[in-house]
């Protein structure tokens, strides 16, 4: 673990963005999304020899000294196997606006418990690299971005972008709260004004930051495992 975590002024609250609505993953194929009215979390669909957010968490944990699981709506609907897990659950304050929901309710949390970063696991993105949060501690310790958030290269040369795997200073959270006051919805756009970093992740197989999106994405993850 970064030894960033000895530091008094740095401490990140890991947490995992799981807050979706899932509208295309229980979509056969070719079917748009604003066609389906299913309401499927999908972190809780079996993956290998447990779930998606079970898989999520067990590699996460290491890599942070406190880790929640973020969600949309009221914990309470979620089965009882998850409370078991013991994670701390936090539900969006400002309900179906996306991941910066999510981002903004962890920031609240972080500041309330002296966290002055949080780092965040998307919970449809099951292969992140060991070395995560490490390096993006890193990027934010010893620069002065506040931000830093991952890319992966692809087989030929493309760069993706990942905004909802990165870190974030807890103190930008009045001025992400304006910009979602003002209609703002999209994590790039927010992210592109702030002092931040993109960090490279070369191709992998699989991609680090694969994300999964309909049922047939978990079901070709699988042979990754």
């Amino acid at each position: 673990m970064s030894d960033l975590f000895d530091r008094e002024d740095f401490r990140a609250l890991g947490v995992i963005i799981a807050g979706g609505q899932s509208r295309r993953f229980n979509l056969p194929p070719q079917v748009p999304p604003d066609q389906s009215q299913a309401r499927i979390d999908k972190f809780l669909m079996p993956f290998g020899t447990s779930s998606l957010l079970g898989h999520i968490i067990d590699r996460a944990q290491k890599q942070v000294d406190r880790l929640v699981l973020n969600i949309n709506g009221d914990a309470a609907r979620l089965p009882a196997h998850i409370a078991a897990l013991g994670l701390e659950i936090i539900s969006d304050e400002i309900k179906d606006i996306g991941p910066l929901g999510g981002i903004l309710t962890a920031m609240k949390l972080a500041k309330k418990n002296e966290f002055s970063h949080i780092i965040t696991f998307s919970g449809d993105s099951p292969f992140f690299p060991d070395d995560y949060a490490a390096r993006l501690m890193s990027a934010v310790g010893t620069t002065d971005a506040k931000i830093a958030i991952c890319q992966s290269r692809d087989e030929a040369g493309e760069i993706h972008r990942h905004p909802t795997m990165g870190i974030y200073q807890a103190d930008l959270q009045e001025g992400l709260a304006a910009y979602i006051h003002d209609g703002g919805r999209r994590v790039m756009a927010w992210i592109v004004g702030q002092p931040h970093k993109e960090l490279v992740w070369d191709n992998i197989s699989p991609d680090p930051f694969l994300n999964i999106n309909r049922r047939e994405d978990l079901a070709a993850a699988e042979k990754y495992l």
